[in-house]
Protein backbone atom coordinates (compact mmCIF):
# COMPACT_ATOMS: atom_id res chain seq x y z
CA UNK A 1 0.00 0.00 0.00
CA UNK A 2 2.73 2.47 0.43
CA UNK A 3 4.61 1.70 -2.20
CA UNK A 4 1.44 2.50 -4.50
CA UNK A 5 0.99 5.69 -2.62
CA UNK A 6 4.67 6.07 -3.38
CA UNK A 7 4.17 5.87 -7.05
CA UNK A 8 1.07 8.01 -6.99
CA UNK A 9 2.66 10.85 -5.94
CA UNK A 10 5.77 10.53 -7.95
CA UNK A 11 3.18 10.75 -10.56
CA UNK A 12 1.39 13.62 -9.03
CA UNK A 13 4.73 15.70 -8.94
CA UNK A 14 5.72 14.80 -12.64
CA UNK A 15 2.09 15.74 -13.64
CA UNK A 16 2.43 19.39 -11.40
CA UNK A 17 5.88 19.93 -12.70
CA UNK A 18 4.74 19.47 -16.28
CA UNK A 19 1.87 21.95 -15.88
CA UNK A 20 3.97 24.31 -14.29
CA UNK A 21 6.47 24.05 -16.74
CA UNK A 22 3.69 24.23 -19.43
CA UNK A 23 2.03 27.38 -17.98
CA UNK A 24 5.34 29.37 -18.54
CA UNK A 25 7.48 30.57 -20.73
CA UNK A 26 10.75 32.95 -21.84
CA UNK A 27 11.02 35.65 -24.48
CA UNK A 28 14.64 35.98 -24.97
CA UNK A 29 15.96 39.40 -25.62
CA UNK A 30 15.81 40.39 -29.74
CA UNK A 31 12.48 38.27 -29.87
CA UNK A 32 9.21 39.17 -29.28
CA UNK A 33 6.53 36.77 -28.29
CA UNK A 34 2.79 36.16 -29.87
CA UNK A 35 -0.05 34.49 -27.84
CA UNK A 36 -1.76 31.71 -29.95
CA UNK A 37 -4.78 30.47 -28.28
CA UNK A 38 -6.60 27.55 -29.66
CA UNK A 39 -6.02 28.96 -33.08
CA UNK A 40 -6.88 32.61 -32.36
CA UNK A 41 -3.84 34.95 -32.32
CA UNK A 42 -3.39 37.94 -29.81
CA UNK A 43 -3.44 41.54 -30.83
CA UNK A 44 -0.66 42.36 -29.00
CA UNK A 45 2.89 41.31 -28.82
CA UNK A 46 4.79 40.09 -25.74
CA UNK A 47 7.88 41.91 -24.78
CA UNK A 48 11.22 40.04 -23.63
CA UNK A 49 11.19 38.32 -20.05
CA UNK A 50 9.55 35.31 -18.51
CA UNK A 51 5.89 35.10 -17.32
CA UNK A 52 2.48 32.45 -16.87
CA UNK A 53 -0.16 31.66 -19.36
CA UNK A 54 -2.72 28.73 -19.57
CA UNK A 55 -1.25 25.64 -20.87
CA UNK A 56 -3.83 25.75 -23.92
CA UNK A 57 -2.12 28.86 -24.81
CA UNK A 58 0.61 28.24 -27.06
CA UNK A 59 3.59 31.04 -27.31
CA UNK A 60 5.08 31.93 -31.04
CA UNK A 61 8.27 34.10 -31.34
CA UNK A 62 9.67 36.85 -33.82
CA UNK A 63 12.91 37.66 -34.25
CA UNK A 64 13.57 41.56 -34.31
CA UNK A 65 17.25 41.76 -34.48
CA UNK A 66 19.01 42.81 -37.52
CA UNK A 67 19.26 40.35 -40.42
CA UNK A 68 21.05 40.44 -43.63
CA UNK A 69 20.06 38.31 -46.75
CA UNK A 70 21.41 37.77 -50.46
CA UNK A 71 19.74 38.10 -53.83
CA UNK A 72 20.41 38.35 -57.13
CA UNK A 73 18.64 40.10 -59.95
CA UNK A 74 18.39 40.03 -63.74
CA UNK A 75 18.10 43.24 -64.91
CA UNK A 76 18.22 45.15 -68.56
CA UNK A 77 19.47 48.49 -69.02
CA UNK A 78 18.42 51.10 -70.49
CA UNK A 79 20.54 50.45 -73.60
CA UNK A 80 18.81 46.89 -73.55
CA UNK A 81 22.13 45.25 -71.99
CA UNK A 82 20.79 42.44 -70.26
CA UNK A 83 23.10 42.92 -66.49
CA UNK A 84 23.10 40.87 -63.33
CA UNK A 85 22.98 42.51 -59.82
CA UNK A 86 23.92 40.78 -56.87
CA UNK A 87 23.34 42.37 -53.69
CA UNK A 88 23.07 42.12 -49.69
CA UNK A 89 19.63 43.53 -48.10
CA UNK A 90 19.95 44.62 -44.66
CA UNK A 91 16.60 44.53 -42.49
CA UNK A 92 14.35 43.87 -39.38
CA UNK A 93 11.36 43.82 -38.27
CA UNK A 94 9.69 46.29 -35.91
CA UNK A 95 8.52 45.36 -32.95
CA UNK A 96 5.13 46.32 -33.81
CA UNK A 97 5.05 44.51 -36.88
CA UNK A 98 5.46 41.13 -35.17
CA UNK A 99 1.95 40.15 -35.08
CA UNK A 100 0.99 40.96 -38.51
CA UNK A 101 4.48 39.43 -39.58
CA UNK A 102 3.57 36.38 -38.08
CA UNK A 103 0.09 35.75 -39.28
CA UNK A 104 0.50 36.86 -42.76
CA UNK A 105 4.04 35.86 -43.27
CA UNK A 106 4.79 33.22 -40.50
CA UNK A 107 7.62 35.11 -39.20
CA UNK A 108 9.55 35.00 -42.74
CA UNK A 109 8.37 37.69 -45.02
CA UNK A 110 11.90 37.82 -46.83
CA UNK A 111 10.95 35.47 -49.56
CA UNK A 112 7.07 36.60 -50.03
CA UNK A 113 7.92 40.35 -49.39
CA UNK A 114 11.18 41.89 -49.32
CA UNK A 115 12.76 39.63 -52.45
CA UNK A 116 10.40 40.52 -55.16
CA UNK A 117 9.81 43.98 -54.08
CA UNK A 118 14.22 44.74 -53.77
CA UNK A 119 14.25 42.99 -57.29
CA UNK A 120 11.02 45.30 -58.57
CA UNK A 121 13.45 48.30 -57.42
CA UNK A 122 16.43 47.78 -58.78
CA UNK A 123 15.50 46.36 -62.23
CA UNK A 124 13.31 49.68 -62.34
CA UNK A 125 16.65 51.34 -61.96
CA UNK A 126 18.51 49.77 -63.60
CA UNK A 127 16.15 49.98 -66.81
CA UNK A 128 16.61 54.24 -66.52
CA UNK A 129 20.65 54.01 -67.03
CA UNK A 130 22.96 52.52 -69.62
CA UNK A 131 25.20 49.99 -69.01
CA UNK A 132 28.13 51.60 -68.62
CA UNK A 133 26.70 53.90 -65.90
CA UNK A 134 25.33 51.48 -63.84
CA UNK A 135 28.83 50.20 -63.57
CA UNK A 136 30.06 53.98 -63.09
CA UNK A 137 27.33 55.19 -60.89
CA UNK A 138 26.92 52.19 -58.50
CA UNK A 139 26.31 54.20 -55.19
CA UNK A 140 23.75 56.17 -57.07
CA UNK A 141 22.09 53.21 -58.04
CA UNK A 142 22.11 51.66 -54.39
CA UNK A 143 20.55 54.91 -52.90
CA UNK A 144 17.88 54.67 -56.12
CA UNK A 145 17.16 51.10 -55.41
CA UNK A 146 16.49 51.50 -51.40
CA UNK A 147 14.45 54.41 -51.88
CA UNK A 148 11.87 52.40 -54.32
CA UNK A 149 12.62 49.63 -52.09
CA UNK A 150 11.25 51.07 -49.06
CA UNK A 151 8.41 52.89 -50.88
CA UNK A 152 7.02 49.63 -52.33
CA UNK A 153 7.37 47.47 -48.62
CA UNK A 154 5.81 50.82 -46.20
CA UNK A 155 5.90 50.22 -42.64
CA UNK A 156 5.86 46.62 -42.26
CA UNK A 157 9.43 46.28 -42.23
CA UNK A 158 12.59 48.60 -41.77
CA UNK A 159 15.14 48.08 -44.75
CA UNK A 160 18.41 49.51 -43.20
CA UNK A 161 20.64 49.25 -46.29
CA UNK A 162 21.03 47.64 -49.88
CA UNK A 163 24.51 46.75 -50.99
CA UNK A 164 25.42 45.97 -54.39
CA UNK A 165 28.40 43.35 -54.20
CA UNK A 166 28.53 42.71 -58.10
CA UNK A 167 27.42 44.36 -61.58
CA UNK A 168 27.94 41.15 -63.64
CA UNK A 169 28.04 41.54 -67.52
CA UNK A 170 28.72 39.64 -70.57
CA UNK A 171 32.33 39.80 -71.94
CA UNK A 172 31.34 41.74 -74.72
CA UNK A 173 29.82 44.49 -72.90
CA UNK A 174 32.55 44.67 -70.27
CA UNK A 175 35.05 44.88 -73.69
CA UNK A 176 33.28 47.15 -75.21
CA UNK A 177 32.74 49.78 -72.31
CA UNK A 178 36.53 49.40 -72.02
CA UNK A 179 36.81 50.40 -75.09
CA UNK A 180 34.57 53.01 -74.94
CA UNK A 181 36.46 54.22 -72.12
CA UNK A 182 39.45 54.45 -73.75
CA UNK A 183 38.22 56.84 -76.38
CA UNK A 184 36.40 59.02 -74.04
CA UNK A 185 40.47 59.43 -72.58
CA UNK A 186 41.64 59.94 -75.77
CA UNK A 187 39.27 62.59 -76.15
CA UNK A 188 39.72 64.32 -72.78
CA UNK A 189 43.85 64.30 -74.20
CA UNK A 190 43.17 65.47 -77.40
CA UNK A 191 41.26 68.44 -76.19
CA UNK A 192 44.09 69.46 -73.44
CA UNK A 193 46.27 69.40 -76.37
CA UNK A 194 44.16 71.64 -78.34
CA UNK A 195 43.74 73.76 -75.69
CA UNK A 196 47.52 74.13 -74.51
CA UNK A 197 48.36 74.90 -78.16
CA UNK A 198 45.95 77.44 -78.38
CA UNK A 199 47.67 78.93 -74.94
CA UNK A 200 51.07 78.77 -76.44
CA UNK A 201 49.72 80.81 -79.47
CA UNK A 202 48.08 83.37 -77.76
CA UNK A 203 51.39 83.76 -75.44
CA UNK A 204 53.06 83.98 -78.86
CA UNK A 205 51.24 86.73 -79.93
CA UNK A 206 51.30 88.92 -76.84
CA UNK A 207 54.80 88.50 -76.98
CA UNK A 208 55.10 89.30 -80.70
CA UNK A 209 52.30 92.23 -79.66
CA UNK A 210 54.94 93.49 -76.87
CA UNK A 211 57.70 93.41 -79.33
CA UNK A 212 56.56 95.08 -81.84
CA UNK A 213 55.16 97.91 -79.16
CA UNK A 214 58.60 97.98 -77.76
CA UNK A 215 59.97 98.71 -81.52
CA UNK A 216 56.92 101.56 -81.82
CA UNK A 217 57.84 103.07 -78.43
CA UNK A 218 61.89 103.04 -79.15
CA UNK A 219 61.35 104.51 -82.88
CA UNK A 220 59.38 107.42 -81.54
CA UNK A 221 61.92 108.20 -79.33
CA UNK A 222 64.75 108.20 -82.03
CA UNK A 223 62.92 110.41 -84.19
CA UNK A 224 62.64 113.06 -81.17
CA UNK A 225 66.19 113.04 -80.28
CA UNK A 226 68.44 111.41 -82.95
CA UNK A 227 71.27 111.69 -80.27
CA UNK A 228 70.12 108.55 -78.38
CA UNK A 229 72.02 106.16 -81.28
CA UNK A 230 75.68 107.86 -80.38
CA UNK A 231 74.70 107.27 -76.71
CA UNK A 232 74.03 103.96 -77.53
CA UNK A 233 77.11 103.36 -79.41
CA UNK A 234 78.87 105.04 -76.88
CA UNK A 235 77.49 103.00 -74.01
CA UNK A 236 78.82 99.71 -76.40
CA UNK A 237 82.15 101.17 -77.58
CA UNK A 238 85.28 98.60 -76.52
CA UNK A 239 87.59 101.44 -76.29
CA UNK A 240 88.80 100.47 -80.30
CA UNK A 241 89.38 103.61 -82.40
CA UNK A 242 86.31 103.95 -84.71
CA UNK A 243 85.73 105.03 -88.03
CA UNK A 244 83.71 107.14 -89.51
CA UNK A 245 81.69 106.69 -92.22
CA UNK A 246 78.99 109.13 -93.83
CA UNK A 247 79.34 112.85 -94.34
CA UNK A 248 77.33 115.80 -94.00
CA UNK A 249 74.38 116.83 -91.11
CA UNK A 250 72.81 113.06 -91.52
CA UNK A 251 73.46 110.23 -89.40
CA UNK A 252 76.88 108.94 -89.12
CA UNK A 253 77.84 105.47 -88.75
CA UNK A 254 80.52 104.75 -85.78
CA UNK A 255 82.45 101.52 -86.83
CA UNK A 256 85.41 99.73 -85.37
CA UNK A 257 88.69 99.83 -86.38
CA UNK A 258 90.37 96.61 -87.27
CA UNK A 259 93.99 95.86 -86.66
CA UNK A 260 96.39 97.08 -89.17
CA UNK A 261 98.02 93.66 -91.33
CA UNK A 262 101.73 94.62 -90.19
CA UNK A 263 100.74 95.29 -86.65
CA UNK A 264 101.15 91.95 -84.49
Amino acid sequence: MATVRLVAGILLAIVILFSVLGSSYVVEPGERGVRVTLGRMADDFVAPGFGLKLPITEFRKVNVQQDTRELTAECFSSDLQQIKVRMKVLYRIPETSAVPVLRDYAGEPFEKLILPRVQEAIKEVTAMKSAADIVKTREQIKLAALEASRAKIGGLLTIEDLVIEDVGLSRELEQAIEAKMVQQQEAEKAVFRMQQAKTDADTLIIKAKADAESIRIQGEALEKAPQLVQLKLVEKWNGVAPQVVGAGSGANILLPVGATPGAR
